[in-house]
């Protein structure tokens, strides 16, 4: 169970950005499904904001409101003080969402957020995990489509493979959704820090223990065509695979030599080929200061797709695991992956971590070794996919 008790701090979970577009998805996913007893609040900048949001939630007036601020140290210091988990949605959070991780250590408060930013995590990793560990705080990053159904998916995949021998497992995204503004302004931000997105990577490395007797890597792979899912597999440059490289060396259930690829799955080579061709040009304009600028004002933060939009949205990722004489071919799939099932993605690991019989943790793990199982079963409850396709 969480390490604090009820009793200990007013609230169960706290959602600090609750007003941004994901954040107003979220809480009303909460509201909606909460669990009887659940004590939880709204937390942001602007109490008027913050009031305005609870009077539509169901059942706002059980709902508390803090006010606090990224930028403010000694709010979010308050803040980490009065819940039993906090979940965060501020980014970009290199930007705007160290402070928050230090209180929550130093707090002993389970943190999680929806950071798809790799320069982040290995940031936090060698500035607060061992602060963690003293205090027991989980630190969970990467709690929605980036990087739970690819962590989990995973997770799920090698649970159905033999034990104790080497282990390969490929990812191939397929998806049809928009994306916000605040996931645009990540992005650009993230292609723009490329020396010290590296730069945090090598000094991680240099601070994370070697994994003795075992070996787990997550090569990038090449773009090459897939015939076991039927379609051209393009190298994603996203977080995912690191997320799962480090419950691969974390859980020695992913076995003695584990190695895992992510892809996007492209039906067409012509689209394919676009693809490759918009994502080269997107990284060159994110070094350039006025381009990054026009790109920015193209979407910005507190911007998204419409109910309509997201209604039509669907996302699938296929699994192709092998190792021991057995390959099995899994998929978890949903439907809008960047704002309907990340909130619910990302609530229902928030109520896991305040509420379900889980592993010994602390520091900064991964969604698969700090919820695994538990959050496998709580997302196949709220209607996402986890299924063994074939086996062979």
């Amino acid at each position: 169970m969480s390490r604090l008790s009820r009793s200990e701090r007013p609230y169960d979970i706290v959602l600090f950005g609750a007003t941004g577009f994901v954040g107003v998805l979220t809480a009303e996913y909460l509201a909606g499904h909460a669990p009887e007893g659940l004590r939880w609040a709204i937390a942001g900048r602007s109490a008027g904001r913050l009031e305005r949001l609870r009077e539509r939630l169901p059942g706002g007036e059980g709902i508390g409101v803090l006010e606090a601020d990224a930028g403010d140290p000694e709010s979010v210091r308050r803040l980490a003080g009065h819940a039993r988990v906090v979940a965060s949605t501020v980014g970009p959070y290199v930007t705007y969402g160290e402070d928050l991780v230090a209180a929550c250590a130093d707090a002993g408060t389970d943190y999680l957020d929806l950071c798809g930013e790799p320069e982040f995590v290995d940031l936090m990793y060698v500035r607060h995990d061992a602060r963690a560990r003293e205090t027991g705080a989980r630190l969970v990053h990467a709690c929605g489509f980036d990087s739970v159904p690819h962590d989990l998916g995973a997770y799920f995949t090698v649970r159905r493979l033999p034990e104790g021998v080497p282990l390969t497992v490929d990812g191939y995204v397929s998806a049809d959704a928009a994306f916000s503004g605040g996931t645009f302004a990540s992005a650009l931000n993230q292609f723009a820090r490329g020396p010290r997105v590296l730069a945090a990577a090598r000094d991680r490395a240099r601070h994370e223990p070697r994994l003795m007797g075992r070996r787990a890597q997550a090569p990038a792979g090449a773009p090459r065509f897939a015939g076991e899912v039927d379609a051209w597999a393009l190298p994603l440059p996203t977080i995912d695979p690191q997320i799962v490289l480090r419950s691969a060396r974390a859980l020695a259930r992913y076995g003695p030599d584990f190695r895992y690829r992510h892809y996007a799955a492209v039906r067409r080579l012509p689209v394919a080929v676009g693809g490759v061709a918009a994502m080269g040009a997107l990284v060159t304009a994110a070094q350039l200061p006025p381009a990054r600028r026009w790109l920015s004002a193209r979407l910005k933060p507190g911007e998204g797709p419409g109910p309509e939009k997201r209604a039509r949205s669907w996302f699938s990722v296929r699994f192709v695991g092998e190792g021991g004489g057995r390959r099995v071919f899994t998929e978890v799939a949903g439907g809008d992956p960047g704002y309907g099932e990340t909130a619910k993605m990302f609530a229902e690991s928030a109520l896991s971590l305040a509420f379900d019989d889980l592993p010994e943790t602390a520091g900064q793990v991964t969604p698969a070794v700090a919820m695994g199982d538990a959050l496998i079963d709580r997302l196949r409850g709220a209607g996402l996919t986890f299924r063994v396709a074939a086996t062979r």
